[in-house]
């Protein structure tokens, strides 16, 4: 994904009574950071940023610093902010208040989750902070729920600028929820449906028998490619499985974005890295489809060709959800 540009908004500065001096460890020797950073970024419904929204730092119940306005890339930051609880009032014209309570510690760089503003109906939404396991469940939570003309499932990106790593227990879940839904089980019979009539791995023969036997492998292969390239080297690598929507710089750098998504991927660390977990699972898979496919069609070239296919649809994949499916995503932006 491409890195965050410097939000446009206007810093808030402290007030001279909010200032806190930087004390001494007892050892003398560093000193004990007691300020910190409250940042985060404010978009509308659609999902485009809201330029201009006002949001004002409450801290027990008064306002602190100065109030600011969220930047071209719908950005905002509290410098120089002690610690403590605080909350956050958002508005702007045409939609709901928001208020957003978290806790700031000593020298922490705070990141509110994305705030999404909906349209004015009159009452104020208040959301509930929480931690980074907490967050990233309430994106596993939304990303289960995202489906192409609100039907195909669309389990495995996030629209989050700014989205938190998944453990290894949230890995597995997105792997269980889109193996056993019913339009990807759908997909393998449809699927088979094609091999038997191109008459492909015909060592599993024709009729009812056939189709049964032809269904079982493509279903084993989605599963078994889900499970080891999503949940499995994902979860022992610390590596993370979904695609990151970037929409923004030129055609020419998002399409290189999304070409790489076969071969890169954000590790939980959220730093960019070779993507093992789908090369690996690729062929790992691809082993494992040895064990129920008829021995005439057995081949390392088939194993191998498999693999590159399969990361090959991944490239593809990427495109196609950098350029196409986010408009016809349902329930992407539901935060």
């Amino acid at each position: 994904m491409a890195q965050s540009q410097a939000p446009a908004a206007v810093q808030a500065v402290p007030s001279a009574g909010n200032s806190t001096a930087t004390p001494v460890s007892a050892e003398g020797q560093q000193p004990v950071p007691q300020v910190g950073t409250i940042s985060g970024t404010v978009e509308d419904q659609s999902g485009a940023v809201n330029v201009g929204a006002h949001v004002r730092l409450l801290r027990d119940g008064q306002p602190w610093g100065n109030e600011v306005l969220t930047g071209t890339n719908g950005e905002f930051s509290f410098t120089q902010v002690p610690p403590g609880p605080f909350r956050l009032t958002v508005t702007a014209t045409g939609f709901v208040t928001e208020e957003v309570p978290g806790e700031l510690h000593a020298g922490e760089f705070f990141l509110v989750p994305l705030i999404s503003l909906s349209v004015s109906g009159g009452e104020t939404v208040v959301r509930v902070g929480g931690s980074t396991v907490e967050v990233a469940q309430e994106q596993v939570d939304i990303e289960i729920k995202q489906r192409v003309f609100g039907i195909i499932p669309n389990f495995y990106v996030n629209y989050d600028p700014d989205p938190a790593p998944l453990n290894a227990r949230q890995k597995f879940k997105l792997a269980w929820k889109s193996t056993t839904d019913p339009v990807t089980i759908a997909g393998g019979a449809f699927l088979a449906g094609l091999q038997q009539a191109a008459d492909q791995f015909s060592g599993y023969g024709q009729g009812m028998q056939g189709y049964g036997k032809r269904f079982g492998a493509a279903y084993a292969d989605i599963f078994s490619g889900t499970f080891i390239g999503s949940a499995v080297f994902p979860s022992l690598l610390k590596q993370d499985p979904r695609y990151f929507y970037r929409g923004t710089g030129s055609t020419g750098s998002r399409l290189g974005y999304a070409l790489a998504n076969a071969v890169i991927c954000k590790g939980d660390n959220k730093r960019w890295q070779p993507n093992y977990s789908l090369i690996l699972g690729s062929f790992a898979a691809g082993g494992i489809s040895y064990l129920y496919y008829p021995a005439s069609d057995r081949s390392a070239g088939l194993l191998v060709g498999n693999a590159f296919l399969k990361l090959g649809e991944s490239s593809l994949a990427g495109v196609v959800q950098e350029f196409v499916v986010r408009r016809l995503t349902s329930r992407r932006d539901r935060h």
